[in-house]
């Protein structure tokens, strides 16, 4: 439909929120479902293992990068789906603070402001965009999901902004020379409801995007490679490396942030041009072309809560993914695996959720004032827990399952890759019997006997056979 023939949408907005109205006089119910979804509540109602059934999302759990949004809203809501957010139950029922814009600007000219809480940015011309909106592309998806954690392809190592316009190289499924299918193709919705998880944040098997949704269960001419399909993941075969274009964040040490150059925030950059170091942030480790890591994944997870104690000994894994071989549900899936080191409480031994964002110097912000102490104590009243007042760093671990980037079949992971004994990329995953990697010699044994008794059956059934036909064979009788 051109929108641009709405008399609604030609008039001047003063604000955005007259926008959504315009939108819901035509469209009604559709900002209702939208203020019933993830995308807005930024939490949903999950059963956690050994934790039972807990309201959990970006809104309140902690991760490996950023931490989490507490004390920061101002910042970290810019990719929220609303205008000017606020932590109350007014405002989240209120459906004019819907912001359609985000989703289904097709103009290509609609942002965010920084630091505004998800309102637009000044520059943008709301009638124009209001006038150019259709169904979501890969722009509206990627502004937001491609730049999680602060920059490109920070979290995921699977979804950057090569996505905007890739080849076929990059992603067979969007390449624009090639398919060039949107995320809303497979990340379908019912009444604004993503088919689809983030295992950041969700623990449930449940409204997932499968790719047998399309290739089916057997998707190839070989039965062999079909067998596969019982315990491997599409994805580990068709995903043989990540991060293909831009580098991905492996490491993130936030026990380096704070140092200052004459009083003042500084920046390193390796020879291509990515952060190594930010006064804000810490210190950083990327990689780029990655093979994945592997695990057993049967579609569940736990996740660390805030409040949670830990033993700061070992790392913690801020999200565990669940399976193992013998669960009937797991699969062999690729996994990125970001470590970090971040602010924990040594008196109460949990993590520190600490006031990053600031406003003005002085209000305990730690990217304005590199004091951790005020940090620790400013977050940790956000989020309702007594601080110590002492403070360590512990090393973490989360798990990211990779889901793009998916090569053609030439460039598919080969056989020999996986069922071979040196460094193969399965070397690491436990609890089954891989031919071609492991040796057990009962089993070995067991082969070679085989092999010897099929040998010597052949063998005495050849020669029985010659001698049986010997024996047949008519004599020759000389003529007299």
């Amino acid at each position: 439909m051109d929108h641009s023939l709405f008399p609604e949408l030609k008039k001047k907005f003063k604000k955005p929120q007259d926008v959504t109205a315009a939108c819901i006089s035509c469209h009604n119910g559709r900002a209702t479902e939208v203020i019933h979804s993830t995308h807005w509540n930024w939490e949903r109602m999950e059963y956690v293992s050994g934790k039972g059934i807990r309201s959990i999302g970006k809104k309140n759990i902690l991760n490996n990068f950023c931490i989490g949004i507490a004390g920061s809203e101002q910042s970290c809501t810019r990719c929220h789906a609303g205008y000017g957010y606020e932590n109350t139950a007014s405002y989240f029922s209120d459906s004019l603070n819907v912001d359609c814009l985000a989703c289904h600007d097709n103009s290509g000219t609609y942002m965010k402001g920084n630091e505004q809480a998800g309102m637009p940015d000044t520059s943008v011309d709301l009638s124009f965009v209001a006038q150019h909106v259709g169904k979501p592309t890969r722009t509206n998806c990627g502004t937001c999901h491609f730049f999680g954690g602060g920059g490109n392809n920070v979290k995921h190592g699977d979804l950057e902004e090569a996505l905007f316009d890739p080849t076929r190289d990059v992603d067979v499924h969007m390449a624009t020379d090639g398919l060039d299918m949107q995320c809303v193709d497979c990340h379908t919705a019912d009444k604004h409801q993503m088919l689809g998880k983030m295992y950041s944040v969700s623990s449930m098997n449940r409204n997932r995007v499968q790719c047998e949704s399309c290739h089916g269960s057997m998707p190839h001419n070989d039965n062999v490679l079909n067998e596969h399909t019982l315990k491997v993941a599409c994805q580990t075969c068709h995903i043989p490396v990540y991060a293909k274009v831009n580098p991905t964040k492996l490491y993130w040490d936030w026990s380096a942030a704070g140092k200052l150059k004459d009083g003042k925030p500084f920046e390193l950059k390796d020879s291509a041009g990515t952060d190594v170091y930010m006064s804000i942030k810490g210190a950083f480790k990327w990689g780029k072309m990655l093979k994945p890591d592997y695990i057993w994944f049967n579609g569940t997870a736990s996740h660390y809560l805030v409040g949670d104690t830990f033993d700061p000994g070992k790392p913690l894994q801020i999200n565990q993914l669940y399976g193992s071989y013998d669960d009937p549900d797991a699969k062999i899936y690729p996994v990125k695996i970001h470590r970090g080191k971040q602010i924990y409480d040594t008196g109460n031994h949990y993590l520190i959720q600490p006031k990053l964002y600031s406003a003005k110097k002085g209000d305990g912000g730690f990217w304005g004032d590199f004091n951790w102490q005020r940090a620790a104590e400013e977050g940790m009243k956000q989020v309702n827990l007594p601080y110590s007042g002492k403070y360590g760093f512990a090393e973490t671990e989360m798990y990211w399952p990779i889901n793009h980037m998916i090569s053609s079949k030439e460039q598919a992971v080969q056989c020999s890759e996986c069922h071979t004994r040196n460094d193969g990329r399965l070397a690491s995953l436990e609890g089954f019997y891989l031919p071609g990697r492991d040796y057990n010699p009962a089993v070995e044994h067991l082969g070679v006997g085989l092999i010897l008794l099929t040998i010597a059956g052949v063998v005495l059934h050849g020669s029985g056979r010659i001698v049986m036909s010997r024996k047949r064979k008519p004599m020759k009788h000389n003529k007299a």
